[in-house]
Parts: structure tokens; C-alpha cells; sequence
């Protein structure tokens, strides 16, 4: 997930939506991997749109403006499905090893990046593939890896090992592990702040969010721990960046950090068995796994404004916010 959302493609995506008009209105893409299908909803009317068949089990998600397709992981098929954003259908499908969980795509939208669970490795696949490219390339990396963050500069992508308690930082060129931190325990979805060369590590055991100063790539170091609910999944930067989101599967709840100084500002209720989340202007985007929707909350003060409903077993582990370039 993401987690949710590789979620700095999420970030990047919002802030040019926002500053330039050769971008069309944004989408959501919700997996749903109860109902094998993925909800998309347009931002605009805030309404599902269209609801497009993908392999069994979807969970990962990430969309990519820049390519003008979502990447969704399809665990139980072993494969990604390609959507197209101005078709909203399917128009590839990728073979992705033997369990894609998590994944995330490079800022030119050409490079893929996805964990295989099963086989412990980082595949990466080519994003603009016709047919049913084989991947290329296959990095080793720790025991069960889950959440994938692309750095925007290219140089290096991040992974959750989640078995291993720890986050590998892959060199993309060298394609090699290159530096691996500790976090807390059992990290599953990563979230990357541009701004800050931050990594938040959501640590699903040990119920916490580990900060990691990535300004110096080969010498990743956890700067903070945050405590947050039960079994943190997905996280999202809203507020212009000002204000960090985590949802809290097992505690029904979101928790709002202020990003500058790490602090608890408040902890929403009411959700059930929260997932993914993403950002976009002014609104929060909260996807609930038990209820089969995404609940639209205020950017600012985290009210719940609208209720979407969704496919079944609803996850959005990813960025999955995007928006198709204009011809």
C-alpha cells in the first residue's frame, strides 16, 4: 500500500494538479479485493464513475499521472493490472513473481517497482510494456517484503521488510541493496516525504511510525518514533504538507501528526478497519476495509464530509490519486 498509497507520487501528483491546467480532474483508485475489482471515483462529483474488473485479489495501487495509468497488484493472480485513465478499463496485464503486494512507479512514469512477498525480491517492470513484458529486473531483498516508495530523484526506491523489522534502500542503477536502517516492528507501508527527505516506516506490530532522515541515502537513520493506534497501514501528507495522516486498522481510527514536529494533534473514531488514505487539496481520502467505502474528511479539521461507496473488502494500499495528461 499508498498507505497506501508510494505515496509521494500522490504528493507530487496533488501539487500539479493544482498549479498547472494541462492536467484533467483527478481520479481515485480504490481496490477492492473482496469483489477482485477496482472503484474509480472521480474527485470532481465525488461519485464512483466506473468499476473495472483486475486479476483476483487486488491490493497495491499506485496511479500515474505522468503515464496516464494505475498499476494495481493482483496477489492471488500473480499479476499487475494496467488501467488506462482516459478509458478507465484494463489494457495490460504484467506477470509479477509469485505474490505483488506492494509497489510504486518512478516520477517519468517508466519504471514500475513492485514487492514480490513470496520470493522476497523488488521486481521492476517496464510501465509502458505492450503485452505481457517479462520484468527487468529482480533485486533480492528481505523476508515478506510490503510497501515500496520511489525516491523522486530516481537514484534509489525504498522497501518495507516487513519479516526483518527493517527498510532496505535499493540502488535503481547498481540494482543492489545498498543501505538497510531498523525500524520498529513488522513495517508494512512507507510514505515518502519529498520536502523533508523523510521516510515514515508504519510499523503494523509495534503500533508506531518510524521517521527516517534519508537526506544521505547510504546512511539512512531512524530520527523519531511515533506512537500512534493498533496496527498503523496507510499515511498521506495534507495541509500543504503541514499535517501527516495514519489510518489505525485494528483501532477504527485515524490519527492526525503535525509533520514538523512530530506530535499527536488529535486521533479521529469511527472508521472500520481503516486502510488506505491519500490527499488531495483540501480533502482526505480514508478507505475502510469492514464498511466498503472511502469516507471524505476536511484536510484541516479531519470532519467527515461524504461517504463513497466502494466494491467489497475495500484497501487502496498506494498512491492512489491520479489524473491523465491532456493530449
Amino acid at each position: 500500500m499508498t498507505g497506501t498509497a508510494t505515496p509521494v507520487h500522490a504528493g507530487l501528483a496533488a501539487m500539479l494538479l493544482l498549479c498547472s491546467p494541462a492536467w484533467a480532474s483527478p481520479f481515485a483508485y480504490i481496490t477492492n479485493q473482496g469483489s477482485h475489482d477496482v472503484s474509480v471515483i472521480d474527485l470532481a462529483s465525488q461519485q464512483v464513475v466506473a468499476t473495472v474488473p483486475v486479476g483476483r485479489s487486488p491490493a497495491g495501487v499506485v496511479a500515474s499521472s505522468r503515464a496516464g495509468r494505475a498499476f494495481v497488484s493482483n496477489p492471488d493472480s500473480k499479476t499487475i493490472s494496467v488501467i488506462d485513465m482516459r478509458q478507465q478499463k484494463v489494457v495490460n496485464t504484467l506477470p509479477a513473481g509469485d505474490g505483488p503486494v506492494g509497489i510504486d512507479i518512478s516520477a517519468d512514469g517508466q519504471r514500475l517497482y513492485v514487492a514480490d512477498w513470496y520470493s522476497s525480491r523488488l521486481l521492476v517492470l517496464d510501465a509502458q510494456a505492450a503485452g505481457a513484458a517479462k520484468p527487468l529486473a529482480s533485486i533480492a531483498v528481505g523476508r515478506a517484503p510490503a510497501g515500496v516508495a520511489a525516491h523522486p530523484g530516481g537514484a534509489a526506491v525504498f522497501v518495507a521488510e516487513r519479516d526483518d523489522d527493517s527498510v532496505a534502500v535499493v540502488d535503481t542503477a547498481a540494482q543492489r541493496v545498498l543501505a538497510r536502517v531498523r525500524v520498529g516492528s513488522h513495517p508494512f507501508a512507507l510514505f515518502y516525504d519529498a520536502p523533508r527527505s523523510r521516510l515514515y516506516a508504519l510499523n503494523v506490530q509495534s503500533n508506531d511510525v518510524s521517521v527516517v532522515d534519508m537526506r544521505d541515502i547510504v546512511r539512512p537513520a531512524v530520527i523519531a518514533t511515533v506512537k500512534v493506534g493498533k496496527a498503523p497501514y496507510g499515511a498521506a501528507l495534507a495541509e500543504g504538507g503541514a499535517l501527516l495522516y495514519v489510518t489505525n486498522q485494528h483501532e477504527d481510527s485515524v490519527t492526525v501528526i503535525d509533520a514538523a514536529s512530530l506530535k499527536l494533534l488529535r486521533t479521529l473514531p469511527g472508521f472500520a478497519y481503516p486502510e488506505g488514505i491519500a490527499a488531495h487539496g483540501d480533502r482526505v481520502y480514508v478507505v475502510n476495509w469492514m464498511d466498503d467505502n472511502v469516507q471524505v474528511l476536511d484536510a484541516a479539521s479531519g470532519q467527515k464530509l461524504k461517504t463513497i461507496a466502494t466494491g467489497q473488502n475495500s484497501r487502496g494500499f498506494g498512491a492512489f490519486i491520479g489524473a491523465p495528461m491532456e493530449p
